[in-house]
């Protein structure tokens, strides 16, 4: 068995990999030795493990698995990986971008892909169907919308996401959910019609935090994976043991 540990900007995702398989997904502010000893008492034949942080994380925590496990790895922009990167500063690209791009390589081989990841910020990333990771775009997410609204304005109250909204606001605070949360549909959809017009047989596929926000709202076909980085970290660590 595999343990995968994601450490994002808000939170921490592990997951559990049987032969590709995921048994189990977590969802935590940080990765403990509390929670380690709890996974590996639940799941005693984990044998290899990965981590990928764009945070800090806990160095003699990581020193112990490394000594207990027979494979741990931190990921980083040396490990290997099964996907072309033509990404051109290879040492700035976030390993969240290129683990969700595996991760989608892994469940379409061969496909011509969009991954947008919703989550502290919201990216666009492009592979094609000769498996080359072309790079893609950022922007600010969610809650950071509605953070800049609050403190770069006087008087803009800072407002939370709501799982519907209106089109139009008729007051302050739904004016500005209208604003961020349905200015990112338009956003998502303004990137996936323009990648179709250039890739028509393209498949789209949506994860991160907030992708169960705007699921619903798409008026396209998309493939909604939550686990997609997770996917992608546990294929990393596969294609690390055999390379």
């Amino acid at each position: 068995m595999n343990l995968i540990i994601d450490i994002g900007n808000s939170q921490t995702k592990v997951g559990i990999f049987d032969q590709g398989k995921i048994v189990q997904t977590i969802h935590t502010p940080i990765f403990d030795q509390a929670l380690y000893i709890q996974l590996k008492s639940q799941y005693s034949t984990i044998t290899k493990g990965i981590l990928s942080a764009v945070a800090d994380y806990n160095n003699e925590l990581i020193k112990q698995l490394k000594a207990e496990l027979d494979l741990f790895l931190v990921f980083d922009s040396q490990t290997p990986i099964p996907i072309k990167n033509h990404y051109e500063s290879k040492s700035t690209l976030g390993l969240d971008r290129l683990a969700a791009a595996v991760g989608a390589l892994t469940l379409f081989p061969n496909r011509e892909l969009l991954v947008i990841d919703a989550g502290t910020a919201i990216t666009y990333d492009l592979i094609d169907k000769d498996n080359r990771f072309l790079g893609g775009s950022i922007s600010p997410g969610l809650a950071m919308r509605f953070k800049a609204l609050n403190q770069f304005t006087s008087k803009l109250p800072e407002v939370k996401a709501a799982k519907q909204w209106p089109e139009f606001g008729k007051n302050t605070e739904d004016a500005i959910r209208s604003g961020v949360q349905q200015g990112i549909i338009f956003e998502i959809e303004g990137a996936i019609n323009q990648r179709l017009a250039v890739w028509p047989k393209c498949h789209i596929i949506l994860t991160g935090g907030d992708a169960e926000l705007f699921e619903q709202k798409l008026k396209m076909p998309i493939f909604v994976k939550p686990e997609l980085t997770l996917i992608g970290l546990d294929r990393i660590l596969e294609y690390t043991k055999t390379n």
